[in-house]
């Protein structure tokens, strides 16, 4: 009984609150009892009580007061979206914001993500997945349009699902200028490099992997490398350690500011998918924890990003396959691949590949459970497709970059300046395509739902047994350093 009585750190408090918060944003979807403000004040009182008196055994008191918080944040959400319930199977028009990118499906319509949504004059909750075909406009993020089809059920974050006809198109000029920016950028890159390299250096440099050739898009999924193309916390964290290792031996401040604009400018030119949502949130309080001489233990730092995003959009916690492997992702490199390496490695620093191995097992290691239960897919030679490109990533993201600023000089200096990006993009998707055109370079999987969770205790199990026999502190882990 004395050691339930024992006082703990206040983040162990908050780090069973914030799992708690995801489980109830997650159970909110089958009850909608909770969706109410009452439950809130009273999971917030029931955390407050648990951070006061801090005894380990109010542990799950404050668990508790999470579970209650996210199942009435998601609730009062969840209840929302019941006014789609009598617009189903109707004939329908709709006026929204294209919130991203847009993409080209395998029949070549043009997939929207369309949100701040409005009806007849009446708001609409949530975001809605449109597929349109026979469009003569370039449509980008931030255009306003109006659309009319059948409403459809939705799937995932999607509260509905239309194939859809647009009626209207609308554009304010200056309303992204972080996107004008990417475009320009995107535009005098594809100017001095040949497709589908110069698509390529851009999906490394902002994410946007739509402009890539169908071919090369599937040859990346086939060698489980769709990762470099897609805006996460690899980006983010190459930048920083970038303004780290510029700056930090003149000014501590000076390298935290450049590092945390760096950060802001990539998220606002790529827009806020949930991979770089979820990346975000942990770059920046990982420099702000690095500034103050702090650090956040992983399971917390995982805790209360994904706490901030569920809390921010519970359709994130309800079926956003995209959210949930950013957060697997980065349990494995976080939280599994320290414990690797202390096993392995003890005290000394392994090598730059060894450290990618380890890292990029751990990350798939996590992840493919639920590609494997999403898409019933395997790739046979991820890891070591991993470990050939990945460490020559930062590389060819630099070259891209030089050959884009070069780009606005005269055609011979800009013609010099691509050439590195021209020639190492070149390699790397020949080296892509032919590792995706190996025999039996990707398996179709099939489990039942105990295999999946027979993975994770498996690896749980395993996890403990090498943290025990290492007794590393997982306290030690930093993105930032």
């Amino acid at each position: 009984m004395y050691w339930l009585r024992q006082r703990i750190h206040l983040t162990w408090h908050l780090t069973a609150c914030v799992f708690g918060i995801v489980a109830g944003v997650c159970g909110a979807q089958w009850w909608e009892y909770f969706g109410g403000y009452w439950w809130l004040l009273l999971g917030c009182l029931l955390f407050l009580i648990a951070a006061v008196k801090q005894y380990r055994a109010f542990l799950i008191l404050a668990c508790i007061g999470g579970v209650l918080i996210g199942l009435a944040r998601g609730g009062i959400d969840h209840r929302q979206l019941h006014i789609y319930d009598i617009m189903q199977g109707k004939h329908v028009q709709i006026t929204g914001v294209i919130a991203d990118d847009t993409q080209i499906d395998k029949r070549g319509r043009i997939i929207i993500e369309l949100g701040s949504l409005s009806s007849e004059s009446r708001k609409l909750p949530g975001e809605i997945r449109l597929a349109v075909s026979g469009v003569d406009v370039a449509l980008r993020r931030s255009d306003e349009i109006t659309v009319h089809g059948i409403l459809k059920p939705g799937f995932g974050r999607y509260a509905a699902t239309m194939d859809a006809t647009i009626s209207r198109v609308g554009r304010e000029q200056g309303a992204d200028i972080a996107l004008d920016v990417r475009d320009q950028f995107s535009a005098k890159l594809k100017g001095v490099i040949h497709e589908p390299a110069a698509s390529l250096g851009i999906g490394y440099l902002l994410g946007q992997k739509q402009a890539l050739p169908a071919d090369l898009q599937d040859a990346l999924q086939v060698v489980g490398l769709t990762h470099i193309v897609v805006a996460s916390g690899y980006n983010l964290t190459i930048l920083v350690r970038l303004a780290r290792r510029l700056l930090q031996k003149h000014s501590r401040y000076m390298t935290a500011v450049v590092g945390m604009g760096l950060v802001l400018a990539f998220i606002t030119m790529t827009g806020l998918s949930p991979s770089i949502t979820r990346a975000g949130l942990v770059t920046m309080l990982s420099l702000v924890a690095w500034y103050v001489g702090r650090r956040f233990h992983p399971t917390t730092l995982l805790g209360i990003v994904a706490a901030v995003t569920v809390l921010w959009d519970p359709r994130y916690a309800w079926g956003d396959v995209g959210w949930l492997l950013s957060f697997a992702a980065f349990a494995g490199v976080m939280i599994l691949a320290p414990i690797l390496q202390a096993y392995f490695f003890g005290d000394k620093k392994p090598s730059f590949v060894a450290q990618v191995l380890i890292e990029t097992s751990s990350a798939q290691l996590l992840t493919a459970p639920i590609i494997m239960a999403t898409f019933g897919t395997f790739s046979n030679i991820a890891l070591v497709a991993n470990i050939i490109v990945v460490p020559i990533v930062p590389l060819t993201m630099l070259f891209a970059f030089i050959a884009g600023i070069t780009a606005w000089l005269p055609a011979v200096l800009a013609a010099i300046g691509a050439w590195p990006a021209q020639t190492i993009l070149d390699a790397t998707i020949g080296g892509i395509r032919w590792f995706a055109d190996l025999p039996g370079a990707q398996s179709t999987v099939s489990m039942a739902w105990w295999g999946y969770v027979g993975w994770y205790v498996l690896l749980g199990i395993l996890w403990w047994y090498m943290r025990r026999a290492t007794a590393y502190r997982l306290r030690n882990t930093s993105i930032v350093e």
